[in-house]
């Protein structure tokens, strides 16, 4: 490390597991350079997790990409009468289930557009009925900023819907939909839909409900280090009041097909540099998740030394992303990611949704293991 009696102090604070400030997150983004950052990053990530990097066996269903907002950064969306518009049926619906249930996946990740001529209800019936047909199926479902606008569509409570979400077999929301809190940026980028204090309120609610959740920010757009700083630690307040967030997964903006397009993709040095200074920031999440589908495979599986100790899982079906020009692979086999985990020098370790070990009969039968350490 330089000697530099700021990042000398930086380093001091993280070994010994005192919290940085907004200072010191800005310090080290106009400072460190990327090993430096890896370095002090695996620290938190060793000491949390050691060696162990996790994933899942999941599947992404996106029931309608019809979507009442437009936001900028958005290729996934379509207008009522799009030709790409569409709405699945409940046979589709229920058909996808299965095969997640036939492929003994753990996870069904459920997300989608805010279709202004489906009622609440249509959302509703998806978690009830996919919940009543394969129950050891998790499903993890609806961003805050859909749950705002369910809010919106029938006047009541967004707690006392999370509420009866959970009762039809809810088990716990995604992370998507922060973006960037700071409304100096949000409004440009995703203007009238839920704001940043809106979606610390649903996670709120949904905490305090008893649900985990996960958390999101999507960097390497029109933001800055000051936006991605704020973010990360409003999410670190949250966590603080609540404890029930279980891991960060940040999102490299994908411009392809947006109104964004003009802006060039985040490079790996960002990716790996965002990565490594949410370990460091967000001292109170026990987990940093590395999205292999947004930042593609190689810095997924660098990531893993950058303050990353989850990959996510196979995904199957992932569509938002790569409407967005994702150019990773639609899944990913359970070999391929234990292989892809051990040459990084870390040890596989397969989770359920709520960090439980997942014990192999074979290759589609398991039954829930020990409950593994949030620390």
């Amino acid at each position: 490390m330089p000697s530099d009696t700021q990042l000398n102090a930086i380093r001091t604070k993280v070994e010994n597991g005192q919290r940085l400030s907004f200072e010191d997150g800005f310090y080290l983004d106009q400072h460190a350079d990327l090993f430096t950052l890896g370095e002090l990053a695996n620290i938190v990530r060793e000491r949390k997790n050691g060696q162990v990097t996790y994933y899942n066996v999941n599947e992404h269903l996106n029931p309608t990409n019809v979507c009442v907002y437009r936001c900028t950064f958005c290729a996934f969306r379509a207008d009522l009468k799009s030709e790409k518009g569409f709405v699945m049926s409940d046979e589709q619906i229920l058909h996808r289930a299965e095969e997640c249930h036939s492929r003994g996946a753990t996870e069904l990740h459920i997300v989608g557009g805010l279709h202004h001529k489906l009622p609440y209800e249509w959302y509703l019936n998806i978690v009830k009925m996919i919940h009543e047909a394969y129950p050891e199926i998790h499903i993890k479902a609806w961003t805050a900023v859909e749950w705002d606008w369910f809010s919106r569509m029938t006047g009541r409570p967004t707690k006392e819907l999370l509420a009866e979400m959970k009762d039809a077999g809810l088990g716990s929301l995604p992370g998507g939909g922060a973006e960037i809190f700071h409304p100096d940026i949000r409004t440009q980028i995703c203007d009238y839909k839920a704001d940043g204090e809106q979606w610390i309120r649903v996670h709120r609610e949904a905490h305090e409900l008893g649900l985990r959740s996960n958390a999101t920010m999507l960097y390497g757009h029109i933001e800055k280090i000051e936006h991605r700083l704020d973010h990360l630690i409003r999410l670190r307040n949250l966590q603080d009041e609540t404890g029930g967030f279980q891991t960060f997964i940040p999102l490299a903006f994908h411009p392809d097909n947006t109104r964004l397009s003009h802006i060039p993709k985040p490079s790996g040095l960002m990716d790996l540099r965002t990565m490594a200074l949410s370990r460091l920031m967000l001292d109170n999440f026990p987990h940093i998740k590395a999205y292999w589908v947004m930042l593609g495979i190689k810095i997924a599986q660098t990531a893993l030394s950058y303050g990353a100790d989850d990959l996510d899982g196979t995904v199957v079906h992932e569509t938002i992303y790569h409407a967005a020009g994702s150019d990773s692979p639609q899944e990913l086999g359970v070999d391929e990611i234990k292989r892809l985990i051990k040459e990084a020098g870390r040890v596989p370790v397969e989770r359920d949704t709520l960090y439980h070990e997942v014990i192999r009969e074979n290759g589609t039968s398991w039954k829930q293991g020990r409950k593994l350490q949030l620390v």
